[in-house]
Order: C-alpha cells, then sequence, then structure tokens
C-alpha cells in the first residue's frame, strides 16, 4: 500500500486569527512618505523666498540655489511662492558660506570624469509677523554630490555650470524636505 503524502490545510479560523494579530501590527509601523510629515504650523502656506546672499568667490552660485529652492517649493501643493515679506506667512532666508568643486576621478589620459560639489549654507525659515519666530533654522547645512562629466568624442569643456545648477536642485529638494521634516 502507497502512501501519499498529506497536503496541509489551513483551516478558515486560523487564517482568520493570524490576520487578526498581525494587522494591528502592520497598521502602526510608522511608515510615511519622504516629504509629507508637517513640522510647520497649518497657516504657514505663503513663502517668501528671500535671495541668498553670497559670502563665497563663485559667482552666480546664489541665483542658481535661490531659483531652485523657490522653484522646489512650487512643487508642494501646500505652498505658494510669493514676490516680498509683506505677502508672506513666513520667509525663507539664507547664506552661502562655502562652495567647492574638485576632481574624483580621472580617465586614463588623465581628464577629470567627475567632480564632487559641497555647497554649505546658513538657511532659516521664519514667521513675518513682528516676533519673527524661527520655525526652522540650520546654521552649517552641508550638500555634497558627485557629477560625472560627459565627454565624447575628445570634446572637453568646463561643465561647473551645468553641474552647480544640477546639484542646486537637489540641494533644494534636500532643503525643504528637511525643513518640513524638521530635520
Amino acid at each position: 500500500m502507497m502512501k501519499l503524502p498529506l497536503k496541509p490545510r489551513i483551516r478558515p479560523c486560523g487564517a482568520l486569527l493570524l490576520l487578526a494579530l498581525v494587522a494591528p501590527m502592520l497598521s502602526g509601523c510608522g511608515y510615511a512618505l519622504v516629504g509629507r510629515a508637517q513640522n510647520l504650523p497649518e497657516d504657514v502656506r505663503r513663502v517668501f523666498v528671500r535671495p541668498l546672499e553670497n559670502r563665497t568667490t563663485r559667482s552666480q552660485v546664489e541665483q542658481f540655489l535661490t531659483s531652485a529652492i523657490a522653484d522646489e517649493l512650487l512643487t508642494r501643493p501646500r505652498f505658494t511662492v510669493v514676490r516680498s515679506g509683506a505677502e508672506a506667512d513666513a520667509e525663507l532666508t539664507g547664506s552661502v558660506t562655502g562652495f567647492s568643486v574638485f576632481p574624483v576621478t580621472f580617465d586614463s589620459e588623465g581628464r577629470a570624469t567627475d567632480y564632487q560639489v559641497r555647497i554649505e549654507a546658513q538657511m532659516s525659515f521664519r514667521r513675518t509677523d513682528t516676533n519673527q519666530t524661527v520655525l526652522w533654522q540650520n546654521e552649517s547645512y552641508l550638500f555634497q554630490e558627485n557629477y560625472q562629466l560627459q565627454i565624447s568624442q575628445g570634446v572637453y569643456f568646463d561643465q561647473e555650470d551645468t553641474a552647480l545648477r544640477e546639484a542646486a536642485g537637489r540641494f533644494a529638494e534636500t532643503v525643504i524636505t528637511d525643513l518640513l521634516e524638521g530635520f
């Protein structure tokens, strides 16, 4: 007589019991979408982005960063970027205190193929009312990112502006996310 292997059976009541035990743990796991936390008061909706001050020797760095920050705020449905502090609920201000670009990887001919862009800034987000309450501040904000050059057919030219534009966009994303998350 040949024995057939037994198939395990899951009983409906056992599956329901397991689901009842696991469901509360999954619902309170603490996961949230990045950039969705709101550590700012709900009434802060209109924001003035004051042009950043440039304390570096690199011209235009503050213009690239200010523009990128305003653009990033516009992607957040909660905020409206306004033209002056008088129209705003809060104001984002800052200074670019350091900027450097240096090569990190070289090709066989000794040309740089990867650069690191490093931006240091002092950032502050405060109400525009008479109390000027600071809602978020980072006196030593550091952003660094590697940037790969696209060299084709021996054509090689300075791509620092291109790297700065791309880094400015990601700098703005991290500043606004940190502001919203309260880091």
